[in-house]
């Protein structure tokens, strides 16, 4: 957020930074998290799903870290540059203030729009005194450990958990004492340093400022591109640039996270690797870059989503970045976690799933590239005409749902109303383009699963439509999802009893809501979680569409209020301190910052245009 921050000492939780005190920084290929304390505690190479280098998060004492900070320090505050992923943070002593400015590095006259690669593979720290003197600490702690010995004017890092890696470290001050080091500066003094792996630069003369006036330039340069007219527009245009910097900019994935295992909540063992692209994101970041100007991310994904199916032989919930399988999930029993949320996990065990959603999501996918101009060749269209039948065939069956149980599963009625929007939406290309296909049965199914959303699966007693299709069960947050895939309309009577039970019986407090109750819908996994952020703003979409503005306004508002002092989200929410959760920051959260508000300016532009005439 642009509003000058204010000072705070930094803080720790079980010898941990709480989430709200990190800032993400990122280059198109992998993301870092600076702490208010100097420290990056989070950083993978050379890619976000690579082994990390540094990540201290998930183990205070022996993850890592690289720290850049003055001893003594007794308040601190963060900051963004406006409109680009530089991020600043100041540092008080009893006798100075230094001033220290973070970014992955871009190459000169990078242009964000462009979907080729951007980044240096440098991690760029200036570390200058504003006032006073002070002893600044620089400390690289790779995991693992390093060896460090003198080249190319600066120190060549050998990491032992990273050999296939070419570390080197540059400073305009000596690096004498190898990987820690110590200077003793006054107001005017300047630190640069710069991180490189597997480049050449480490060649090139070393300028910190410059590279980061070139990586400011280039970010300024893409928001040149925001369109945006509502509430909250600090919010939304903080929260475009996150989703960029969770962006695989090379292939046009997006990470759903870029990191893994925090955990949702601290002390629990719902602790999940976020690192790959979920095909379910596709459509909602989609709908939210397009509506603010970014047609070219928009269409970069919804390619990314059409290559990696056609090149899989069946469609899978996620990828990795490159499109590629998910690795298997394993735990790394080497690290405590989070606040000693243990276990960690690598790679993601949903990856194989039945999760039958998958199939209006690639097709609402293909739907959205060919109405944006996008050629649908035969062979793919075979290929999605398939997958059509195969939600035909399916719908009816169980799976394990948007919510990724891991137990034997049940027919979710989301489930059944994304197949609902397969047939829905292969009918419309197939009509629209002229294509092959058996309209009439495709569009017969799909009013019959409509047909089923609303009367089968509605429950008299409890007034609402129920989140299983094969009998009693309880409310689920993802039916507040309905009326966005346009299966029923927000307006619907039902719809709207819906929104209401979702409201109350699954309400977590001002606004927050469960994704489900653990004791009607068990999930097979122990222990309960927080409140998820993205289905707070399904209930604003929900309120927007009924027409109570004022109300999907305020939760809104209460909504962007809960991000941290640099504006970003994680998953979830702990209903009980209102910490920030779960992997950080969470994609899909900053996705319903911009949906949303789109949704209401909207909203409030036809109300206003409807008086007027």
């Amino acid at each position: 957020m642009d509003v000058e921050p204010r000072f705070r000492p930094p803080r720790r939780r079980d010898g941990y930074p709480p989430l709200e005190d990190l800032g993400l920084i990122g280059d198109g290929a992998t993301a870092a998290l600076v702490g208010l304390d100097g420290g990056v505690h989070w950083l993978c190479v050379p890619g976000f799903d690579a082994e990390p280098l540094f990540c201290g998060l998930l183990d205070a004492a022996g993850g890592g870290r690289f720290g850049v900070a003055p001893a003594g320090v007794v308040e601190a505050r963060q900051r963004y540059q406006s409109d680009t992923g530089v991020l600043v943070t100041e540092l008080r002593t009893p006798t100075g203030l230094v001033r220290l400015t973070d970014a992955l590095a871009l190459r000169s006259g990078a242009d964000l729009t462009d979907d080729t690669p951007a980044d240096r593979g440098e991690l760029v720290r200036l570390a200058e005194v504003l006032d006073g003197t002070v002893d600044l600490h620089v400390d690289v702690e790779p995991r693992g450990g390093a060896t460090a010995r003198a080249a190319l004017g600066g120190l060549e890092l050998r990491a032992a958990r990273l050999p296939g890696v070419r570390l080197h470290l540059r400073s305009s001050h000596p690096l004498g004492g190898g990987l820690h080091n110590r200077y003793d500066l006054r107001a005017g003094d300047r630190v640069e340093l710069v991180l490189s792996w597997g480049r050449i630069h480490r060649h090139h003369r070393l300028d910190a400022g410059a590279s980061l006036r070139q990586t400011a330039a280039a970010w300024r340069g893409w928001m040149t591109g925001f369109a945006y007219d509502g509430p909250q527009e600090a919010m939304v245009r903080r929260a475009a640039v996150t989703l960029k910097l969770c962006d695989h900019w090379a292939d046009g994935s997006v990470a759903a996270a870029p990191t893994s295992s925090l955990p949702a909540p601290v002390g629990g063992v719902r602790n999940w690797d976020y690192r790959y692209s979920w095909i379910r994101d596709a459509a909602f970041a989609v709908f939210a870059l397009r509506r603010i100007g970014f047609g070219e991310e928009a269409d970069a994904f919804l390619g990314w989503v059409l290559d990696a199916f056609e090149q899989s032989r069946e469609p899978r919930i996620m990828y990795t970045l490159a499109g590629g399988p998910v690795p298997d999930e394993r735990i790394d029993a080497a690290l405590g976690g989070y606040r000693g949320s243990a276990p960690v996990r690598w790679g993601n065990g949903a990856a194989d799933q039945r999760q039958h959603d998958v199939y209006g999501e690639i097709l609402d996918c293909a739907d959205q590239w060919s109405l944006a101009g996008g050629h649908v060749e035969p062979g793919l269209w075979s290929r999605l005409a398939d997958l059509a039948e195969g939600a035909a065939r399916t719908w009816r069956r169980p799976d394990q749902g948007l919510w990724e149980v891991r137990n034997e599963g049940r027919v979710f009625t989301y489930s059944a109303a994304m197949c609902q929007v397969a047939l829905d939406r292969a009918a419309g290309m197939a009509e629209r383009l002229g294509l092959p296909g058996p309209v009439g049965q495709w569009r017969s199914t799909a009013a019959e699963i409509r047909r089923a959303i609303v009367e089968d699966a509605w429950d008299e007693r409890a007034q609402t439509i129920g989140e299983h299709l094969d009998g009693p069960g309880g409310v689920d947050a993802s039916l507040l999802a309905l009326p966005l895939r346009h299966v029923i309309p927000a307006g619907h009577p039902r719809m709207v009893a819906t929104t209401r039970a979702v409201a109350e019986r699954l309400g977590a407090g001002d606004g927050l809501l469960y994704r489900y109750r653990h004791d009607e819908s068990p999930d097979g996994i122990p222990g309960d979680e927080g409140a998820f952020l993205l289905c707070s703003f399904w209930l604003v979409d929900n309120l927007t569409g009924q027409g109570r503005l004022d109300e999907a306004e305020a939760l809104y508002a209460s909504l962007c209020d809960r991000s941290s002092p640099l504006g970003l989200l994680s998953e979830q929410i702990d209903p009980g301190t209102g910490e920030l959760v779960g992997n950080f920051p969470q994609a899909f959260s900053h996705i319903g910052v911009i949906a949303s508000g789109v949704n209401l300016a909207r909203a409030r532009q036809n109300a206003t245009e409807g008086v007027a005439r």
